[in-house]
């Protein structure tokens, strides 16, 4: 089964639907352009009972675990499918990107990669730990860190259902500016 996505605002979308094709899966893409670092601070700050900081690779392991345990709850769309990788791919991650996560004592409970351009690659946080804006720190962390170093424009995206990422990357100021639908053929 061949999927197309297309962008919600392309005139494709109308010729998909009306040959049939159905939408089994939405996402968006947001930016965010020079971000206020009270705000962020304010968010870091707010994870309460945690431990937000630049990880470095001696993490792999641990955050190769975090990701494994949450690997079920990743949302699913043909645009935003997310398979961990194993451990020693996961760590090549520090080459091209800077990881941070959050910690309750010496656990990983919570972590985000970003590139070194400002495009956040994922973020996850630990069943059980989730709602208590720990993704939203450890992903304001990075921004404020990658901001110290001068990018000012940052990209973030996910899947459409998945309405508490983007509830939290709101609050940290990202603007949605795309959204696009996966389509499937008609069934035959």
């Amino acid at each position: 089964m061949t999927v197309e996505i297309v962008r919600d605002d392309d005139p494709r979308c109308s010729e998909l639907e009306a040959a049939g094709y159905r939408i089994v899966g939405e996402s968006w893409g947001a930016r965010l352009r020079d971000p206020d670092p009270a705000l962020l601070e304010h968010a870091v700050l707010r994870a309460a009972g945690v431990t937000v900081r630049e990880l470095d690779r001696g993490y792999a392991a641990q955050w190769h675990a975090l990701e494994k345990a949450n690997e079920k709850d990743y949302p699913y769309t043909p645009a935003t499918h997310h398979v961990v990788p194993p451990v020693e791919e996961l760590a090549e991650q520090w080459t091209t990107g800077r990881v941070f996560g959050a910690l309750d004592g010496e656990r990983l409970v919570g972590a985000t990669v970003i590139s070194l351009a400002g495009e956040t690659g994922f973020t996850s946080v630990l069943d059980g730990y989730r709602g208590r804006g720990i993704g939203q720190a450890v992903k304001a962390a990075s921004i404020l860190a990658l901001y110290a170093d001068g990018v000012r424009v940052f990209g973030t995206g996910g899947a459409g259902l998945n309405e508490a990422s983007i509830g939290a990357n709101v609050a940290l100021g990202y603007v949605i500016e795309e959204r696009w639908r996966s389509y499937a053929p008609p069934i035959r």
